[in-house]
């Protein structure tokens, strides 16, 4: 397996998305939208239903997991980037929407930025 750009970035995306989700989930960051002290604070602070976060942290999970066996199985990575992109739109979407200043978005945004890049590097030629 050439550890190339696309393959670097379906590690950064994954290990980053495992981190959120897994790691720090529970801990305040400087990130965290509105004043949430944790990841489920923080949806509520966007305003948004329990079920969505239980959704989006499936798909945020099943990302990373995808991104990971991609690493054996390329084209699980192209949906998945795909995926990690729409949510990432969303992540922004809501930091706009509770007035967060521009830092709190930084880390949303840096993930749709490599997020992007891998899909463009995924797309197939033709």
């Amino acid at each position: 397996m050439p550890l190339d750009l696309a393959t670097l970035l379906q590690i950064l995306l994954a290990l980053g998305l495992l981190n959120v989700w897994l790691v720090r989930a529970r801990s305040a960051t400087a990130y965290r939208g509105g004043d949430a002290r944790s990841l489920k604070e923080e949806f509520a602070a966007y305003g948004l239903p329990a079920p969505v976060f239980l959704v989006v942290g499936f798909l945020k999970l099943a990302c990373a997991v995808l991104l990971l066996v991609g690493l054996f199985l390329p084209a699980v990575v192209l949906p998945a980037a795909c995926v990690l992109v729409a949510l990432m739109l969303g992540a922004l979407a809501m930091h706009v929407k509770v007035g967060d200043p521009p830092l709190k978005s930084l880390p949303a945004f840096v993930m749709l930025a490599l997020s992007v890049t891998l899909v463009l590097l995924s797309w197939p030629a033709g």
